[in-house]
């Protein structure tokens, strides 16, 4: 009988993500992925086999996870257009620095190179968009926005400006990216808006 697991395969994945952060795809190794859970690296190759398992299994759990942030909003936030604004700018809370944007844009290459990893990340794009057209579409329904707004076209113009401000912020890192998102929101919202 093996020993049971103290660290939960989330947790693992969430340091990774931490530690993804500080040295990219390419400079992660076991170790520091391990390092950061707190866990032996052996640990780590039991449960994903290698590295490129691991970050397969976090790009997994990106895409699984990727409707959290928007139901947490729903629950805190009584209009649709505040909660899609929380949402967004939650999706955007682990880029603090253009360096941290830089790994995720190292992860961005191999989504772009690898079917595995692209797989992933296409199905987390339309999680994303799926949810941002929910909360788009929930607006129109509520008055916020205009009667006969296309929600779902709204939702991939409001899903570009969001990856749009994530980029603009890490070449210019004008004001702290929660600002720059929300204005980057409000203004692809704002033709739209009732009142």
């Amino acid at each position: 009988m093996g020993r049971p697991r103290t660290t939960s395969d989330e947790a693992i994945l969430q340091a990774t993500a931490r530690a993804l952060g500080r040295h990219g795809p390419q400079g992660l190794t076991l170790a520091a992925a391990a390092s950061e859970a707190g866990l032996a690296p052996a640990t780590l190759v039991q449960r994903f086999g290698s590295k490129r398992g691991l970050l397969l299994a976090l790009a997994a759990h990106a895409a699984d996870t990727a409707g959290r942030p928007f139901e947490q909003a729903r629950q805190e936030h009584g209009s649709p257009l505040e909660a899609l604004r929380a949402a967004l700018i939650h999706l955007s809370e682990g880029v603090a620095t253009p360096e941290d944007l830089a790994g995720s844009l190292g992860f961005l290459q191999l989504d772009l190179t690898d079917p595995e990893f692209r797989a992933h990340a296409a199905e987390h794009a339309r999680r994303v968009r799926d949810e941002i057209a929910a909360l788009l579409d929930a607006a129109v329904t509520g008055g916020e926005l205009a009667t006969g707004t296309d929600a779902a076209a709204l939702a991939k113009a409001v899903h570009v400006a969001y990856n749009g401000a994530l980029i603009l912020w890490g070449l210019t890192g004008d004001g702290p990216l929660p600002a720059a998102m929300a204005e980057a929101i409000d203004q692809a919202l704002r033709p739209y808006l009732t009142a």
